[in-house]
């Protein structure tokens, strides 16, 4: 896991979320599923780590307030 940013994690109500999947299109599906619950800094691919099953995508929520619809 990456080193997370002391901004993302700031005030209450903001999560840096690290999503495990066997594939990216998991890994995208869930981070969508996040999305469309609270407004989220998405990213469009995941990363393999060397010597790590799967792939690792990281988004950032903001509980506090709703997805743009």
């Amino acid at each position: 896991m990456r080193a997370i940013n002391e901004a993302h994690i700031a005030e209450p109500g903001l999560a840096v979320v690290e999503i495990a999947a066997a594939d990216t299109a998991t890994a995208l599906a869930v981070q969508a599923a996040l999305a469309g619950q609270w407004a989220t800094a998405v990213s469009d691919r995941a990363h393999r780590e060397p010597g790590e099953p799967g792939v690792r995508l990281t988004c950032y929520l903001d509980v506090r307030q709703e997805p743009d619809s």
